[in-house]
């Protein structure tokens, strides 16, 4: 059945803290190699970036593993890594009241999360930030969500979508092919949203917060008509 409205949600840096979580990974690698060991790591994720599309933590340390498995030491420093992405405490990183939104939004309309990255690490994210559960498994994981529409609308049909993230360029993008359809909600958390040279390249969103909490606070049902209606 086709919904009246579909709440479409990213995850990183719009409802879990990931430039935090980075930072702690960052700090786990300088402590376990050294902070040029864990430069050359970073090096990977970029690499790996400009090729997939999204940051694959896993297959960066695919290739550090390359580097260092000839030292022993090193290469059993390596296994601990693994452990930590897996086993990071997610949940702690969560923004605060991004569960209260989800709960908030979801007496409008289904909730959905769309986000990118790969198949293993993200899907693992998800569910250890609580936030798989929270939306009750209605969660969308592609390398360029914003080329997935129609695959998203096949899933989660619905007269009209809103979409709320930190990246102006996925917001305008996603505009451009659903137009009117989509109201677009831009946090304002992370370092691409706090970019003044990234944020100005685009059009403003239909809609701008400074925090993911702050749609606790909304009539969302006034917010609809009141969009649609400028």
């Amino acid at each position: 059945m086709s919904a009246d409205v579909v709440f479409l949600l990213d995850v990183d840096n719009t409802l879990l803290d990931n430039d935090q979580i980075i930072a702690d990974l960052r700090e786990h690698l300088a402590n376990k190699f050294g902070r040029a060991c864990a430069e050359h790591y970073w090096s990977f994720i970029e690499e790996l970036r400009e090729t997939l599309g999204y940051v694959d933590y896993l297959g960066a340390l695919q290739r550090y593993r390359a580097v260092v498995e000839h030292d022993d030491a090193s290469a059993q420093q390596l296994l601990g890594i693994s452990s930590f992405l897996l086993d990071y405490p997610f949940s702690d990183r969560l923004y605060p009241g991004a569960l209260q939104v989800l709960a908030h939004l979801g007496k409008a309309g289904p909730t959905v999360l769309l986000t990118d990255g790969d198949v293993v690490f993200q899907p693992r994210k998800v569910l250890r930030a609580g936030l798989w559960n929270a939306v009750s498994g209605r969660v969308l994981i592609y390398v360029h969500k914003e080329t997935m529409l129609e695959a998203v609308a096949r899933q989660h049909p619905a007269r009209l979508y809103v979409m709320v993230d930190d990246k102006q360029r996925l917001l305008t993008e996603m505009k451009k092919v659903w137009g009117e359809r989509l109201i677009t909600v831009f946090v304002r958390q992370g370092h691409y949203a706090l970019d003044p040279a990234d944020v100005g390249r685009y059009p403003a969103a239909d809609c701008t917060i400074e925090r993911i909490s702050d749609l606790i606070e909304l009539d969302v049902e006034s917010l609809l008509v009141a969009l649609q209606e400028k």
